[in-house]
């Protein structure tokens, strides 16, 4: 597939990198002759030194041939015009644009963005994605990640096993036996910097990070199996006002749970805005690295801290400040691949790289075959896939273990029709079930031609 990828930031190098890795055809537009330097070193990319919304710098791109356009550049308009012209003068199927201003957005401009106006097919919002990513975190007390599958009947949930972890040094084949009644299983496992499928004699040990599919009605149970069983925040501190803060507060005012919700604004101006916007959330205006402010915020009573200012120093500095005042959990945005490896030994316990949130949301919308949703994992060496069996396809009728996927795919859940099934070998699939897959990024074409309709793979 031939993709071309307007803007070469933090976004456009990760959606490039992880189409690249999957050997797609990839070129990127940036203006900025550093960036397109630093990009086409370090991947297998091309590079264009030229403006997105330019006709002769698409043409340049070989727009002509492409497949996909992904439109992530700084400016929405931008990205709303090299979209456009995508369509009009090159008539590229499928385009994609990041929209940041959320008035584009209103529903009072829902034909904006039809095929007779604006053609674009699908849009994205980071601040929203990210806000949405941290409220599931907050629905899961001790959880480091939530992901919804089939309509939310299956929760992929990633966990950090410590010492006090009751099944540690259990080979997995026996979780089944010492909990018969419990639909969950371990999906992947990180141990140090190697990601693995594990196998039934593989076991779990103290430090692991894994992610663990359940049947969502067992969710509670499954936390206490693999050691979690913290409660659900009730008081929350947000430290920036910004997009991804008031829409968590939005959430969160619209959700259950959380009692008590107070934002810190360092704009005097924004902290009035949000302030009219938010019914239930309390604002206050300071800056989140004075101290007083803390006080003020009452973080020492709040049960957790969620920091999201456009600044990953600010953010880590400010987790840690509430967690010296005795605050009981933080959650710290952070977009810097050097902090994210830091963040763990600070004592931080939940790190969001909103840019995994995007690249998922873009690459679900350009798998091919019937995969109905996708998130990418670990810096894309996984991927969560939720594929549905076609009558038509290579997987119909054919057992789990005859497809040969070897030990880099995991089928972790069923559903079918009503019933939630834990796959095994010998498992038939039906036209009609939904399964969700853990892949690693190696196989994940595999899984794609195996759900594909004979018909579609020509």
């Amino acid at each position: 597939m031939k993709v071309i990828v307007c803007g070469a930031g933090q976004v456009g190098y990760n959606i490039a990198k992880h189409l690249a890795d999957q050997q797609n055809d990839v070129t990127v537009i940036d203006r900025s002759q550093d960036l397109i330097n630093h990009l086409s070193d370090a991947l297998e990319v091309q590079g264009i030194v030229g403006y997105a919304s330019d006709p002769a710098v698409l043409e340049r791109a070989g727009t002509g041939a492409a497949d996909l356009v992904v439109a992530v550049t700084m400016s929405d308009e931008v990205n709303m015009v090299a979209c456009q012209l995508a369509h009009s003068l090159f008539s590229v199927p499928t385009k994609i644009a990041r929209i940041r201003n959320q008035d584009y957005l209103r529903p009072a401009w829902a034909d904006l963005f039809a095929r007779d106006n604006l053609p674009i097919d699908v849009i994205i919002s980071p601040e929203l994605e990210a806000a949405a990513a941290l409220y599931r975190r907050l629905q899961i007390p001790g959880a480091f990640n939530m992901v919804p599958f089939v309509d939310g009947r299956v929760r992929m949930i990633g966990l950090t096993l410590d010492e006090t972890c009751p099944v540690l040094d259990t080979p997995l084949r026996q979780l089944s036996e010492l909990f018969p009644t419990l639909n969950t299983t371990v999906a992947a496992v990180v141990r140090g910097k190697r990601i693995f499928v594990p196998k039934a004699k593989d076991d779990l040990r103290a430090g692991d990070s894994i992610y663990v599919a359940v049947d969502t009605s067992m969710t509670d149970r499954a936390l206490a199996v693999f050691g979690h069983e913290e409660k659900t925040a009730q008081r929350i501190v947000i430290v920036g006002g910004g997009n991804i803060g008031f829409f968590l507060a939005d959430h969160l005012e619209q959700g259950e749970g959380a009692k008590d919700v107070r934002i810190i604004e360092y704009n005097a101006d924004r902290a009035k805005h949000i302030a009219e916007k938010l019914n239930k959330t309390m604002v206050i205006q300071g800056d989140a690295l004075n101290q007083d402010v803390l006080l003020r915020a009452e973080v020492s009573k709040a049960d957790t801290v969620v920091s999201v200012v456009d600044d990953d120093e600010v953010n880590i500095l400010a987790s840690l400040l509430a967690k010296q005042m005795g605050c009981g959990k933080v959650i710290t945005l952070s977009t810097s691949t050097v902090y994210n490896a830091l963040i763990g030994s600070l004592g931080i316990d939940v790190a969001l790289d909103p840019r995994e949130t995007t690249v998922s949301s873009i690459v679900r919308h350009i798998r091919r075959g019937r995969i109905r949703d996708l998130y990418s994992i670990f810096d894309g060496k996984a991927e969560i896939i939720e594929a549905e069996v076609l009558a038509g396809s290579e997987v119909a009728g054919r057992k789990v273990g005859a497809l040969r996927l070897h030990g880099d795919v995991k089928f972790t859940m069923l559903v079918r029709d009503e019933e939630t099934i834990l796959p095994q070998a010998d498992t038939v699939l039906e036209a009609g079930d939904r399964v969700v897959i853990l892949s690693l990024s190696g196989a994940v074409k595999r899984i794609e031609q195996l759900f594909s309709a004979k018909a579609d793979l020509f």
